[in-house]
């Protein structure tokens, strides 16, 4: 891949504990674009849905989410992908605080802001999350129709997949994972890459391109479950709920273990899957038989790995609640 818009970051992660691979960490050069798109979402969240008092989304300390894990975004696209994306943080911390999903009517929902937007409607009546939903289509597509349509088609297929494996964690580590893969938004992360870096993955290998990524979703979820995991214990205990889904309260239960010792289970399995997928991205890099924007993608998804990794060491999402 071609670095123009990113610049290398050199530093030390002591909390890392081997997590890293030797890819260097890049960040976007112009991340205040992340910062305008972030803000203006949390903006119209806390104005039109709900108070967003004592939220942490997409912007970090050190590190801002988008620029760290899409580091090779086009410029031009950098505010509209931050400004959707922390409506997905937002989104993400209702979900953890709803006893009941409907999957049905939250992918529906984002179908029917599509529409709208096709249709140049917005119905009065619509929900108040539709609407922003409606909005951040609309962005994309008076930037680039034809991924937009892919990015809303994924997004659409990721909400009504995750709602349901959501709703009971399976008993074994080997069963989530698979599970953690689609809940950990392999679709709407493939919708923000192409669309971020205007790639296009043709039809013959669309499949081909999903299983050749599935380590990397494996690392990038089980690493979200690493960091995310007090955060997401406590809003459980708030709202009530019996049971995480989280590869750490899976692994407790499953090897009756502490939660200290599942993180240290949970860290092996990242190592084990992202040195997988170190090697498929090598041998991708050499294999002409796949397109060019395959190859980008395989390589930009190695990126996102790393970027999320240093976001979630350091940013305020997590580190209110210790990962220690």
């Amino acid at each position: 891949m071609e670095y123009c818009y990113s610049k290398e970051c050199n530093l030390k992660l002591s909390e890392a504990e081997g997590l890293e691979i030797d890819v260097v960490f890049r960040m976007h050069k112009d991340w205040a674009k992340e910062v305008k798109g972030t803000l203006d979402m949390q903006k119209e969240w806390n104005m039109h849905v709900s108070s967003i008092d004592g939220y942490n989304g997409g912007l970090g300390r050190q590190y801002q989410f988008m620029s760290a894990t899409i580091p090779e975004c086009l410029p031009e696209r950098l505010e509209i992908i931050s400004y959707a994306n922390e409506f997905a943080f937002l989104y993400d911390d209702k979900l953890e605080n709803m006893d009941t999903i409907n999957p049905a009517a939250e992918s529906y929902g984002l179908l029917d802001a599509f529409s709208d937007v096709l249709n140049q409607q917005s119905s009065a009546s619509s929900r108040r999350e539709k609407k922003l939903q409606a909005k951040i289509l609309s962005k994309m597509m008076a930037i680039d129709g034809r991924r937009a349509a892919v990015m809303m088609n994924s997004w659409a297929t990721f909400v009504n997949s995750a709602a349901r494996v959501r709703v009971s964690p399976p008993d074994t580590l080997e069963e989530y994972i698979p599970a953690r893969v689609i809940d950990a938004g392999e679709l709407i992360w493939f919708g923000f890459i192409t669309f971020g870096m205007a790639l296009t993955i043709p039809d013959n290998e669309y499949e081909k391109c999903h299983t050749l990524a599935k380590p990397a979703y494996a690392a990038l979820g089980l690493t979200n479950d690493l960091f995310s995991w007090n955060k997401e214990r406590d809003a459980a205990r708030r709202a009530g709920q019996t049971c995480v889904f989280n590869a750490i309260w899976v692994i407790m239960r499953e090897k009756s273990v502490t939660e200290a010792e599942a993180k240290m289970i949970c860290r092996a399995e990242i190592r084990r899957w992202i040195s997988t997928y170190r090697c498929i991205v090598d041998n991708a890099k050499e294999d002409m038989s796949l397109s060019k924007d395959l190859r980008t993608y395989l390589e930009a998804l190695l990126l996102s790995y790393v970027g999320n990794l240093v976001w979630s060491i350091t940013c305020p999402r997590y580190n209110e609640y210790p990962c220690r």
